[in-house]
């Protein structure tokens, strides 16, 4: 989750204008060659999709990603039943009710919900797969039940994953977490100042839990995602793809530009920022970033600063090629290079 007003920011912006982790050390090749096939990826995405659309693109990546196989989807933060409907319904126009959708920690009923269009009809309870109403805990058991360690893509503010460390230290054992999370160098839009940045702002405590958790921990910062944007041909590939989850995705770019009041070329034109892919590609590849081990501390006031006393998070802090991030984006949405 981007706060509305950065979320805007962001947007306008957008107008205007691998070692593989993980896995173990044998996956080396894949490392060099993320397209080659190899044991999927235990992921758990947790998401406050239905804020900003960035979400959304993710779990499209996500469940186009080979490398990745989708375990669970849970929501966070806010109304997490409203998220968990998009969820649901984006599982089931891909045809991955196999993948089971949690329910997470509600914290507030919001008043804006840009994507409550696309699931005003929709009704949680006929979802083929299984809905677990305590998104926390399946997410528990999933963890610890996995006879492979599972990675957490974490793309909002981390309450549930507070609480599933409060309630079950030992999934730590069996999962590293994966984030789009802070500002080390750079702040938004590039800012050469470095910025609160909402997912860890909004929820600080459970990020510091998240941080200091005795898992590996690699996140993409604003550094690097913060300057994704689809724009010419590679957006319009996009958005001609007639696949029908890049149609439910463009479905709801469309819906979530006109509820925001954003230009109305910006659907013709350009996608917004797509912070969260980001993180779902450092999930499997980081070969197009520049990756540093920092010791990284969660202020109290929602910074993430460099300590070298704090433990080390591997963090995306700059591009090696955005660009070819962007063909690979494009790639695994519609196939086409």
């Amino acid at each position: 989750m981007r706060s509305f007003h950065n979320l805007i920011l962001a947007a306008l912006m957008a107008a205007g204008c691998c070692s593989c982790a993980g896995v173990a050390a044998d996956d080396a090749e894949l490392q060099r060659k993320p397209e080659m096939k190899t044991k999927p990826i235990p992921v758990i995405l947790d998401t406050d999709i239905g804020d900003d659309i960035d979400d959304t693109w993710a779990l499209a990546m996500m469940l186009k990603s080979p490398e990745l196989d989708v375990k669970m989807v849970v929501s966070d933060t806010g109304d997490t039943v409203y998220r968990a409907k998009i969820i649901a319904k984006m599982l089931e126009v891909a045809g991955r009710t196999d993948a089971q959708v949690g329910v997470g920690i509600p914290f507030e009923t919001r008043t804006r919900r840009p994507q409550g269009e696309w699931v005003e009809k929709y009704d949680l309870a006929s979802y083929p797969g299984k809905v677990h109403q305590d998104g926390v805990g399946a997410m528990i058991d999933l963890i610890m039940k996995s006879p492979q360690p599972v990675t957490l893509i974490c793309i909002g503010p981390v309450p549930n994953i507070g609480e599933a460390l409060e309630r079950e230290p030992g999934i730590a054992k069996n999962a590293r977490f994966v984030g789009m999370h802070g500002s080390v160098y750079k702040g938004y839009n590039g800012a050469a100042q470095i910025s609160k940045e909402c997912n860890v702002v909004n929820h600080t405590p459970a990020c510091q839990k998240a941080f200091t958790a005795p898992w590996d921990v690699k996140i993409t910062p604003l550094d690097t995602c913060g300057l994704v944007v689809l724009k010419g041909e590679k957006y319009q590939t996009v958005r001609r793809c007639e696949d029908p989850v890049v149609k439910a995705l463009m479905e709801n770019y469309r819906i979530w530009l006109k509820n925001n009041k954003l230009p109305d070329n910006m659907f013709e034109e350009k996608s917004s920022v797509l912070f969260d892919t980001v993180a779902v590609y450092l999930s499997f590849c980081e070969d197009l970033c520049v990756m540093k081990d920092l010791g990284i501390r969660v202020t109290d006031d929602g910074y993430t600063v460099v300590d070298e006393k704090a433990k080390k998070v591997r963090v995306a802090t700059d591009w090696k090629d955005m660009g070819g991030f962007e063909d690979l984006l494009v790639k695994r949405l519609t196939g086409k290079k």
